[in-house]
């Protein structure tokens, strides 16, 4: 308590000057209608300054789950758009026409959104991880893209992660066509450059111009048609006489990967059992590669 009363004394001229100033600007303040105006002006600006960056700091904090949030909507949007794609495909057999074309036939497909937790880019044969596996719903041979195009397939699943071949992996072959044909030919990437990959075996009667879209031609149950997947950058060297090999510019940025969307056919199952019944109806177990 001594101690206490001493700092008072010992500053005590100092409090009062502080006392007196505090007095006079409430004075002036409440004496003056103009002083009172620029008082309460400069308190709401000071105000907003400091609520501004309150906001803004919880906003950064908040980003994570936002940005969780746009990716699962992201990928409702991307299954309820393959389903208006089958019923605009439906009806447009159901009544003959062919004013409604689309890319192919889509079959019912939904989204598993997850984060990719380890990816390589400049090893000859590239892999990713991501934060969902079998606890998940998240099966071996299911495809994986983000928000731009294709990024790869799952390999192996674990209990909370899985191990997805990249698109940057020679291993990897994807059945690609461009967008508005009905050509077809396999992309591959040739182990260069992360951004660009080959689209080899496109017949030589194909028209193409450089700046067209390639996307998944849908000739199998990994992708739905219609995914983007590069544009054409130009035509390479031509391996074999009656074929075409393009340079594609890839649309996902491999270095940068963070949120992507395991696809999941929900007839994978039934097609691949189909696929594995011989002319005799023997049906028939095939290694997977």
């Amino acid at each position: 308590m001594n101690e206490f009363f001493n700092f008072f004394h010992r500053h005590s001229k100092w409090l009062v000057f502080l006392i007196y100033v505090i007095l006079s600007c409430v004075l002036l303040v409440k004496s003056s209608p103009y002083q009172q105006h620029v008082y309460l002006t400069s308190a709401n600006t000071v105000a907003s300054a400091v609520y501004g960056g309150a906001n803004n700091v919880t906003s950064y904090f908040n980003l994570r789950q936002n940005n969780e949030d746009l990716n699962r909507r992201n990928a409702e949007l991307q299954a309820e758009v393959i389903h208006l794609q089958q019923r605009l495909q439906d009806l447009s057999e159901k009544y003959g026409t062919d004013t409604m074309r689309l890319d192919s036939t889509v079959m019912p497909f939904r989204f598993i959104v997850a984060h990719v937790i380890n990816n390589s880019v400049a090893r000859p044969y590239n892999y990713l991880t991501i934060n969902k596996g079998s606890a998940d719903g998240v099966k071996p041979e299911w495809g994986v893209i983000d928000q731009n195009g294709v990024v790869g397939i799952v390999s192996n699943v674990g209990t909370h992660s899985a191990r997805v071949i990249s698109l940057l992996n020679p291993n990897f072959r994807l059945s690609c066509k461009i967008k508005g044909s009905e050509y077809f030919g396999s992309l591959v990437w040739d182990g260069n450059d992360p951004r660009m990959a080959l689209l080899e075996e496109l017949p030589r009667h194909t028209q193409f111009t450089p700046g067209d879209t390639i996307v998944t031609s849908g000739y199998s149950a990994v992708f739905p048609a219609g995914i983007p997947v590069g544009v054409i950058e130009d035509s390479g060297d031509h391996r074999a006489e009656n074929f075409f090999t393009l340079h594609i510019r890839l649309l996902s940025d491999f270095t940068g990967l963070n949120n992507v969307q395991v696809v999941v056919n929900n007839l994978r199952q039934e097609l691949k059992e189909l696929e594995s019944t011989d002319d005799n109806g023997e049906t028939k177990k095939y290694p997977v590669n």
